[in-house]
């Protein structure tokens, strides 16, 4: 009890007594930034208690400063001699993302948030460590087998379990947290896809199946740790109390789980000689890599990077559609075009025929990323496109979010969801539409250089088949949130909606 109530006084404490010992010797530094709107910074606590007054809507907040920027970028003073740079200029974004790659790593403080859940996956590696899982994973991902075998898994999820629970509540018109249903949906399918195992997670009894859970608390109890002052999280570590008492227990759940299922699989290539499944797992240990910590490491990244990625993306999207119904026509008439039947629909090749629906699936991407922001680590001195000085050790975060709300990247226009922008019609004269790519420099949803999504044909291909399979059976209504509110965008390891997405589910004629 001693020890709970000395960490929250430190927790509540520290901030008041840095402030109030050094109020009367204050002095706002100069020479911060030419930008008037960024905070003061003060010797020692730097910009700390305006960082901390603003974490819960830092999101919108770092995007007034990055517009009010000339460069779109900026460096703050945190505290104790730490700064760090935001950036929302695609010519820094390609500085750190390829031109420099090698100096910008994901860098300690990342990897030891991290590391409990993810050890040393590909998303949590830098070096030769992260080359070498870079180039098993990006052969894997290539196969044929594992582009059918996902058509075959997203397809069964559809129509054995997502569309008869929608089926069911549009019948009984009940309320239902479509966040949580999509987040199901996303589990079931990358655990189906990473390890070849059914976690049954989406359910019309919703259940709480023990390893989605524990993946589920130690995922946001990681991700707390970066809002959290380092010296408390790493002090409750260490005594085994409070939150990372919590978070070893769900950590030990999914990595005991995990390397059951290894485990399992190596004993049946060993009594097969080979498997005939196809999940990454099997091609891992199929391909000679048999080194039980580092399959489990790579998969449970995996499972991280396809869990809630895909999900927060049709969260936002399936929102927004209801505020654009026009959209929402010209996608249903993109689906009936396209999907003449249910085999059809299911194909690779009819998928990538939604151009359309490509096009809207980008745009609520481009206002609403699964990954809100991203940050390197400098490993040695640099300096940036715009100016900006970096020193060896300096954290540089590029601003998805507020880069989907640059003028200067996507026009006046910015706030208005349009997927036409993403758009020309075809030269043919068939009236059809081309769909026309921005760089991933001004559009790093999937990163950009060497560390680019290996999943990104992947996410779309399951996007697509849930959008079409969804919206020609039903139209999927918002409830109307208390006061007309709008959601909220949450930025955790990925991008969640505040309070989830309840909605009605009404069938179509």
């Amino acid at each position: 009890m001693f020890l709970q109530l000395l960490t929250l006084a430190s927790l509540v404490l520290l901030p008041l007594l840095f402030f109030f010992v050094f109020k009367a010797l204050l002095q706002p530094n100069p020479k911060t930034s030419n930008n008037t709107k960024l905070p003061k910074s003060y010797p020692i606590i730097g910009s700390f208690i305006t960082l901390y007054k603003n974490h819960e809507r830092r999101l919108p907040w770092f995007t007034d400063l990055l517009r009010s920027s000339p460069s779109n970028t900026f460096s703050l003073h945190h505290s104790l001699g730490k700064h760090f740079v935001v950036t929302a200029n695609p010519t820094v974004v390609q500085h750190i993302l390829k031109t420099h790659f090698p100096i910008y790593e994901k860098g300690n403080t990342l990897r030891t948030v991290l590391t409990d859940l993810l050890g040393d996956g590909i998303f949590n590696a830098d070096g030769d460590n992260w080359k070498f899982q870079r180039q098993v994973s990006s052969h894997e991902f290539n196969t044929k087998s594992l582009r059918k075998f996902v058509e075959q898994v997203v397809d069964t999820e559809l129509s054995d379990r997502l569309i008869p629970i929608l089926s069911a509540r549009a019948t009984n018109n009940s309320i239902l947290d479509f966040q949580d249903i999509l987040q199901r949906f996303a589990f079931d399918n990358i655990c189906r896809i990473a390890f070849g195992y059914d976690p049954a997670y989406l359910l019309p009894s919703l259940p709480q199946a023990k390893f989605a859970v524990a993946f589920d608390d130690a995922v946001q109890i990681s991700s707390d740790r970066f809002r959290s002052l380092p010296p408390v999280w790493k002090l409750k570590r260490v005594l085994g109390i409070g939150s990372e008492k919590h978070l070893r227990a769900a950590v030990s759940e999914v990595r005991e789980f995990a390397n059951t299922i290894v485990r399992e699989k190596k004993r049946e290539l060993s009594e097969k000689k080979a498997l005939e499944s196809v999940d990454l797992l099997s091609s891992f240990l199929g391909s000679g890599h048999s080194n039980e910590k580092f399959v489990t490491d790579i998969v449970i990244s995996f499972t991280l990077a396809g869990r809630d990625t895909t999900s927060a993306a049709l969260t936002w999207f399936f929102w927004l559609l209801s505020q654009n119904p026009h959209v929402e026509d010209e996608i249903l008439k993109e689906i009936s075009g396209t999907a003449e039947s249910e085999s059809a629909a299911g194909g690779y090749d009819k998928v990538k025929e939604m151009v359309y629906t490509h096009a809207a699936l980008c745009e609520s991407m481009r206002l609403y990323p699964p990954v809100a922001v991203d940050s390197k680590q400098a490993m040695k001195d640099d300096v940036l496109p715009d100016g900006t000085k970096v020193k060896k050790g300096m954290t540089v975060t590029y601003h998805v979010y507020a880069m989907g709300r640059m003028e200067e990247i996507w026009g006046e226009d910015w706030a208005e969801y349009r997927p036409e922008r993403w758009l020309e019609r075809e030269e043919s004269g068939a009236q059809k539409w081309k769909f026309v790519g921005r760089d991933s420099f001004s559009y790093p949803v999937f990163q950009a250089g060497p560390r680019i999504c290996l999943g990104k044909e992947m996410a779309f291909l399951q996007m697509k088949r849930v959008v079409s399979a969804v919206l020609k059976r039903f139209k999927v209504v918002p409830v109307e949130r208390e006061g007309g509110a709008q959601p909220e965008l949450i930025a955790h390891l990925t991008g969640k909606m505040k309070g989830g997405f309840p909605v009605t589910i009404v069938g179509r004629a």
